[in-house]
């Protein structure tokens, strides 16, 4: 099996988890990073499946993602719920947790018909957009992983979730979902942060 070359890893490696020891005092806190995304959506997703000849196709699933907020907006966990064009559903959660040493998140995502949470994908936001990253087995081959979050308002977020096998020299893209948050649904996080300003000042 070809893994990506130990250089790049490294590379990887040091990008995620390593910061020049005088910045680590001036690092911000990202605990609440997700807040934005907590409540209801309709969710427009765009899977690459591979199909039983080899080659691959996009396919397009409609549905929900509930954001529901844990430890007080400090972690929360996504429920998917999303059916495709055949029928086929598709549900799955992603739990997420944030590290205040390296304040960094880590994304852990299951599916109901394996049971089981698959490689954590580590990262944070920038300048408004997520970057996470790990590497795991997918169609037999260890890869590169990455998952960006962009484009992100109080109502609608972009979400591309893209593999290399090449060691990060090129990414493909597998996973799109744009998510439209459903009128009426409430943002605890928001609110939370908004009464936490105002007892503040």
């Amino acid at each position: 099996m070809r893994r990506p070359t130990a250089a790049a890893l490294i590379v990887l490696a040091g990008a995620l988890l390593f910061r020049p020891a005088h910045a680590a005092r001036h690092v911000r806190d990202g605990s609440h990073d997700f807040d934005w995304e907590v409540g209801v959506w309709k969710t427009h997703l765009r899977a690459l499946r591979q199909r039983p000849d080899g080659t691959t196709a996009w396919v397009t699933y409609e549905g929900t993602s509930k954001v529901i907020p844990i430890w007080n907006c400090r972690a929360n966990m996504v429920e998917l719920d999303v059916t495709g064009p055949d029928g086929r559903h598709l549900q799955a959660i992603n739990l997420r947790l944030y590290d205040p040493d390296s304040h960094q998140w880590s994304l852990n995502f299951a599916n109901l018909a394996s049971g089981t949470m698959g490689v954590p994908t580590i990262g944070e936001f920038r300048d408004g957009i997520g970057a996470f990253y790990d590497q795991e087995p997918i169609g037999g081959r260890e890869v590169l992983v990455r998952n960006v979050w962009s484009r992100i308002t109080a109502n609608s977020g972009h979400f591309v979730q893209s593999i290399s096998d090449d060691g990060g020299k090129t990414w493909k893209d597998n996973w799109i979902a744009d998510d439209t948050r459903v009128k009426g649904t409430t943002d605890e996080c928001e609110k939370g942060a908004a009464r936490r300003a105002a007892s503040a000042s």
